[in-house]
């Protein structure tokens, strides 16, 4: 997802309904609409779904910068700390189940070492042309998968984390779906799933495509709608349009890399554009034709040079809202290593800079989310970007 600088002052933003967006693609809140307020006074949105505060927080799957990433213990603080959307990442079972996992390998984020019975199932795959080894979850039942515990994945970076190690199991996408339920009732409003697809190329190539399980699991909490308050997202913008041609009308967000990189979809094509093509007016227009936004990294809305300091911001923002897409740039976190280096406080790369002031720069830029690994932050720092 990408952070890019918009023309318009801080606080100018009115609330975005995301499902208005869903509905027929048309913003709600882009620059010069109605300013938007301190505490973001949620209002409705077709349906009955909530409109979100602009910029609005993602939890980064959930809140990983304070708990074990896909845990129901991460997902549960990133609402407990501000977040506005819960983040989910889905990968399949051998007996095509879909659970939260961010990648498919799974010995950095589970027990998985610990389990003798399990020694066996390590191998070497090569998923979207980079070889892996490790654990992955297509060779695992689930009820293999419910054997293992969480873990912290960076522990040299947040030590304070691996305290909840072996707290919480592997969720399946199933769980998650009930507990947004229950929580959305108990709450008296819905809670807000933003959820990407992963890999959708490599799992359709084995047999386990993604789009037709998340498709069929949305749909009884209607989340497939366009009204829902629900986000799907994928690095390929194939595994979008076949979830929109499977009934999914819910508002898909097309995440993208770096300015060089391309969308693996578009490399088994032989799809030459880049990340750089699909961020012009013209890239743009033809992203609206199948989503509704686009999840950049942020720095393809503030570029850095190479001492990693900000320059200019782009034209991102300006061109994804003229093109009717709003945008959730990824990934805000609090650490020094993290951080650009105009925010970046003493040498220790895993201590704390001054996020505040960074994720606030990121808002000044107009984008309409952030996903962040520290919610709490993210909701500081808006509060300073709507008193500006």
């Amino acid at each position: 997802m990408t952070d890019d600088q918009h023309t318009t002052g801080p606080g100018r933003r009115a609330l975005l309904s995301a499902a208005a967006l869903g509905a027929g693609g048309a913003v709600l809140g882009t620059a010069g609409a109605a300013q938007a307020q301190p505490g973001g006074s949620a209002g409705r949105g077709h349906g009955g779904a909530p409109k979100l505060p602009v910029p609005a927080i993602v939890g980064h799957r959930g809140s990983a910068g304070y708990r074990p990433e896909h845990t129901f213990g991460s997902y549960e603080y990133a609402l407990a700390i501000g977040a506005d959307v819960v983040e989910q990442d889905v990968v399949p079972t051998r007996d095509g189940h879909l659970v939260c996992r961010h990648e498919p390998e799974i010995g950095g984020t589970t027990d998985v070492a610990d389990h003798p019975e399990f020694a066996g199932r390590r191998t070497t795959k090569t998923i979207d042309g980079t070889a892996t080894t490790g654990w992955f979850t297509e060779d695992f039942t689930l009820a293999e998968l419910k054997r293992l515990r969480a873990v912290e994945r960076l522990p040299a970076v947040r030590p304070h984390n691996a305290i909840y190690n072996g707290r919480w199991d592997i969720p399946t996408f199933a769980e998650v779906l009930e507990w947004a339920d229950k929580e959305g009732r108990k709450r008296g409003k819905p809670v807000w799933l933003h959820t990407e697809t992963k890999h959708p190329t490599y799992f359709r190539g084995i047999g386990l495509p993604l789009e037709e399980r998340l498709v069929a699991q949305l749909k009884p909490y209607g989340r497939h709608r366009a009204d829902a308050p629900q986000f799907l997202q994928s690095f390929e913008a194939q595994s979008l349009q076949r979830l929109g041609g499977l009934g999914a009308a819910a508002t898909k967000v097309f995440l993208l890399n770096g300015l060089t990189s391309q969308p693996w979809d578009f490399v088994v094509a032989g799809d030459k554009r880049t990340v750089a093509d699909l961020v012009t007016p013209e890239g743009l227009r033809w992203i609206a034709g199948f989503a509704q936004g686009i999840g950049p990294t942020t720095d393809v809305i503030i570029p850095r040079d190479s001492a990693g300091r900000l320059l200019e911001p782009t034209a991102v923002v300006r061109d994804a809202h003229r093109a009717g897409l709003v945008l959730h740039p990824f990934t805000a976190r609090n650490e020094n290593q993290f951080l650009p280096a105009d925010f970046q406080v003493g040498t220790d790369p895993n201590a704390y800079g001054d996020p505040i002031a960074a994720f606030r720069t990121w808002f000044a830029t107009g984008i309409d989310g952030l996903f962040t690994d520290n919610a709490d932050t993210a909701v500081l720092a808006r509060e300073d970007y709507w008193a500006s």
